[in-house]
């Protein structure tokens, strides 16, 4: 990285000292391959706002508009909104005005009098731009709806915009960019020139000055970080001192300096344990104060609401950087991986992940890819850039690879694309973030372009806690715990369970050659071809389409729903109702982390291998065990998941000096089950004990209640630990 600024360095020295103040060099001609290619971020050559004009965000098109007003010669402010932050869809419009927009207002005096302010510069210009949020194809955007660049008054000259507010602006993107050139050495001078040279625009056009730049290295310089650095590690030492459930670690540098920082709660590792199947993570943002990339794992939960997992603050970017984030936060989960994760397309990332997550199916999100289309193709493509747009969301909804590949061969013959640098890298890169090539992979939904907002959302309520960083860690944890959402999760929760049920009516199924179904749309039965195919065994209780949908996020499709209610089948098999999407889920989390559940299973396991070693003694205890264990496995199987224990003559208690009691039950099969002891080194199946001499010997296999002693060396037949006669002697020292 820094040979590459060293490089860029050189470029703009030469392009200085040469005093070109024409259109500056074309930089892009720089040969790069595919995958690097698609890192790369492109802005807008036009400096003129034009109705249409797309942007990323409100404050991309600000500082637009104020590049702009500063070299027309005017400053711009903030004006009125529609929508407001936090309340349904958020600001969804924006005007921004000249600063001598408006008139001055009249304030009432001690003596209730009306009188003017101090001296005011506003005249009631009415240059402006406006911009609206749209959200093709689930992406928000930002366009321009109305543009106005007459103005009633002089317009300022070049030295006088300097003093201007608005005109020393410096948006975070430009912060952190402005921090990675100074420290690969670059001057302040060099620094303006080369992001003049990325904007392409003229020189002296960027919304701040090198004065400004210089005061922001400054206020770096006075940030106190080896102090700040000290501070969180004090605080997360007594986070831990607290909650012992809370997990982080730190890595030091040569110099002592905190080089990484990494933590998670103890209620994001018992929802991990449950929602850690899919997980988004974000590496798109930056504490420039501080200098260090925030990292966040995120995740989907049953009500289909994101949820945190995980943070770490990296001071660089590289391999070995987001090695040691994978690295501490497979540690913090126990070993456990998620089985897909959703990054940026950061290239040292990928590698990472491919190093130590190397089972996981990584995949790139597609809203950060889709977000940079304005700046790539809105130009190039001109009036078809919409149409094109609209080709390639549908291309990239397809179910088949097929149907992709040959769609994409249309699409670039169509519009003339197959040289450019950003189709060949997105084609290159496609089994990253087309669906026909993750349709097969669970995602949880999150691979879904309708969730960037939310998950964006999400983000910058973390990121609005990060001003001070010693307060951090508690302040997220605030977040993680609020409750403000149980409405919003309750109609959630109604949305992922009744949005296919409300469609799978509007859809035929008709069986070919009797053994699978072919699903349509009630207006596409006509046509010939199409549809998708649904596999079925009700005796198997299997079931699947050819839309993976199931698969994709874990909810049963119209298509399997139609087929289902079409046939008169009611009942949904088990093992389509994945337990991270039940209500109940958490409850069954919190039961299998509580040390009581955890004692029962090793009282368990305990029993399970005394009952091993004591049934193959002799072949009529052997036979015993046999025959009593295959009935209590029968009673196990009538519980349904959850049930309370205590019923139909099954008991235990929580201490280990009460005994199992094996009821008196029937196999009316006759058949023996097979078992699996709880340690592996006692692995028994009994479903291969078919000689039974026992039987041929007469012995009586169903006297009532007999009794499993649980002391751990003893284990004998016929009476329980209040009276084992192991209890009864001095020598317990086997205890």
């Amino acid at each position: 990285m820094v040979d590459m600024m060293s490089n860029l360095a050189s470029a703009v020295r030469e392009a200085s000292d040469s005093n070109m103040e024409s259109s500056p060099p074309d930089i892009s001609s720089v040969e790069e391959t595919p995958e690097e290619s698609i890192l790369l971020r492109q802005t807008s050559i036009n400096l003129v706002p034009f109705i249409g004009q797309r942007f990323v965000s409100q404050d991309a098109a600000y500082e637009f508009y104020c590049s702009f007003a500063k070299q027309c010669g005017f400053s711009i402010r903030r004006h009125r909104t529609r929508g407001k932050d936090g309340v349904g869809r958020g600001v969804t419009r924006r005007d921004f005005t000249c600063h001598r927009g408006g008139f001055p207002q009249l304030k009432p005096s001690e003596d209730g009098k009306l009188m003017r302010n101090r001296k005011s510069s506003r005249c009631g210009c009415q240059a402006f731009m406006r911009i609206v949020k749209r959200a093709d194809f689930d992406v928000p955007e930002w366009r321009v709806t109305g543009f106005n660049n007459i103005h009633n008054h002089e317009l300022l000259k070049t030295n006088e915009m300097n003093v201007v507010p608005s005109s020393c602006i410096i948006s975070a993107d430009d912060k952190g960019r402005i921090c990675l050139y100074a420290k690969a050495g670059m001057s302040v001078r060099q620094m303006l020139r080369l992001m003049e040279l990325e904007k392409g625009i003229k020189l002296g056009s960027l919304p701040f000055t090198e004065v400004d730049v210089r005061n922001l290295l400054q206020s770096f310089r006075n940030v106190d970080r080896d102090h700040d650095a000290t501070d969180l590690l004090k605080m997360c030492k007594e986070k831990k001192d607290s909650d012992p459930s809370f997990r982080y670690n730190f890595q030091l540098d040569v110099n002592n300096r905190l080089e990484h920082i990494a933590w998670s709660y103890g209620s994001s590792i018992n929802s991990y344990e449950v929602f850690g199947d899919a997980v988004v993570f974000d590496t798109t943002h930056r504490l420039v104060a501080y200098d260090m990339i925030l990292g966040l794992w995120i995740g989907v939960d049953n009500h289909g609401l994101n949820c945190f997992f995980g943070c770490v603050l990296l001071r660089d970017e590289n391999v070995e950087s987001f090695a040691w984030a994978l690295k501490t936060f497979l540690d913090f989960m126990k070993g456990k991986a998620p089985e897909t994760i959703l990054t940026d397309q950061s290239m040292w990332l990928k590698e990472a992940i491919a190093l130590y997550m190397p089972r996981t199916k990584h995949a790139f999100c597609i809203w950060h890819i889709v977000a940079k289309f304005s700046d790539w193709f809105s130009l190039l493509l001109g009036s078809q850039y919409d149409k094109w747009k609209a080709d390639f969301i549908r291309l990239y909804n397809l179910h088949c690879v097929d149907d992709f590949e040959l769609g994409w061969r249309e699409m670039c013959n169509a519009y003339g694309l197959h040289g450019n640098k950003h189709i060949l890298s997105l084609y290159s890169l496609r089994d990253f973030w087309a669906l026909p090539y993750l349709r097969s992979y669970f995602f949880a939904g999150m691979a879904d372009p309708s969730q960037s907002e939310s998950i964006n959302a999400y983000i910058q309520r973390i990121l609005s806690v990060q001003s001070v960083l010693t307060n951090f860690i508690e302040q997220v944890a605030a977040i993680i715990e609020s409750k403000e959402e149980v409405g919003l999760k309750q109609k959630m929760q109604g949305k992922i369970q009744r949005e296919e049920l409300v469609w799978a009516p509007q859809y035929a199924s008709i069986l070919v050659d009797g053994t699978y179904f072919i699903v349509r749309h009630h207006t596409e039965m006509d046509v010939g071809g199409g549809g998708f195919k649904v596999l079925w065994s009700p005796h198997d209780e299997f079931i699947s389409c050819s839309c993976n949908k199931f698969e994709f996020s874990g909810i049963l499709c119209r298509h399997v729903l139609r087929v289902l209610s079409t046939n008169n089948y009611f009942h949904i098999p088990e093992r389509y109702l994945p337990l991270r999407w039940r209500n109940d889920c958490l409850s069954k989390l919190n039961l299998h982390n509580t040390e009581e559940y955890a004692g029962k299973i090793q009282l368990l396991q305990s029993m399970v291998s005394t009952l091993v070693s004591e049934s193959i003694e002799t072949d009529e205890r052997l036979g015993v065990a046999c025959d009593q264990i295959s009935m209590l496995i029968s009673q196990i199987k009538e519980y349904a998941p959850g049930h309370k224990q205590g019923t139909n003559g099954i008991s235990y208690s929580n201490s280990p000096s009460d005994s199992l009691i094996l009821q008196e039950a029937e196999d009316p099969d006759g058949l023996v089950h097979g078992f699996t002891a709880g340690h592996t080194d006692h692995l028994i199946t009994l479903g291969k004990m078919k000689e039974r001499k026992q039987r041929d010997s007469g012995v009586d296999i169903n006297q009532k209640h007999h009794r499993l002693c649980s002391v751990p060396c003893c284990g004998h037949m016929g009476h329980d630990a209040s009276n084992c006669p192991m209890m009864q002697g001095d020598d317990l020292g086997f205890l």
